[in-house]
């Protein structure tokens, strides 16, 4: 039984990773933490991060930026794993968590979704094949109409993973209307719609002579990404310390 301290636990992704655990035989939330306590929750939920002194296995988080510096101080403090969910994260704090992870097992990805991790490793194995015989490469992310930042966070590691691939020669085209002229071989576009209720939906193209292959994610609720980070958390708990992503959860424990 992975024990859980669920760091946001009454935010929107707070509340459907409870809804997830509380059916999963094998984890349990024995604590919650966040800054107002509705007591609506099984389990006992502190306002103060450091009041919170239940033993436990790991922790989940899914906050704000503003709240991940404590974060890392309690943590080590506690020896605790941490699955780091939140985004927005400033550049000092995400050099901190290589720091961070010296002393704990981190898990950070910027998309907890098994299925989009899936897509990564498709979309490197797709572009080794792809990129020697000239094809060019697109990414369209359409998302709700409340998303602020664009391209998503998503988008930008599906780039990042397939240009690592490509030994980083591509350039990222973010907007074609900027200037008039013929792409570019050696780029990678990127896409962003935004409207409605969109949960998350990424689309990888590969264009050539006469023939289009492209992978597809859609997110139709947010429990892809709660089911994610539920798995994360049972596998870092047995870790030790060190950096990791979704890609070390898929090969350890799906694959």
């Amino acid at each position: 039984m992975t024990r859980i301290i669920m760091h946001g636990c009454n935010g929107k992704m707070g509340q459907v990773i409870s809804e997830i655990v509380s059916n999963d035989e094998t984890a349990k939330i024995v604590a919650g933490i966040d800054m107002i306590d509705n007591k609506l929750n099984e389990y006992p939920v502190f306002t103060d991060l450091n009041d919170c002194k239940v033993e436990a296995d790991v922790i989940i988080d899914f906050t704000t930026a503003k709240a991940v510096d404590r974060l890392f101080e309690y943590a080590i403090s506690r020896k605790l794993p941490l699955v780091l969910c939140t985004t927005g994260l400033s550049e000092e704090q995400i050099n901190q968590i290589s720091e961070v992870s010296k002393e704990i097992p981190v898990l950070r990805s910027a998309n907890m979704s098994l299925g989009v991790n899936t897509l990564i490793t498709l979309a490197k194995m797709a572009a080794q094949v792809f990129a020697k015989a000239g094809f060019d490469i697109e990414i369209v992310e359409k998302h709700h109409n409340q998303k602020v930042d664009a391209p998503s966070g998503t988008a930008l590691a599906i780039a990042e993973a397939i240009n690592e691939t490509l030994n980083n020669e591509y350039e990222y085209k973010y907007a074609r209307n900027e200037e008039r002229k013929k792409r570019d071989k050696k780029e990678i576009g990127l896409h962003a719609v935004r409207g409605g209720t969109i949960v998350g939906e990424h689309n990888v193209y590969f264009a050539g002579i006469d023939e289009v292959v492209e992978l597809t994610h859609v997110a139709q609720s947010k429990a892809v990404f709660a089911n994610g980070a539920v798995e994360a958390a049972k596998y870092l708990a047995h870790q030790n310390k060190g950096l990791y992503n979704m890609e070390n959860v898929i090969r350890d424990t799906v694959l």
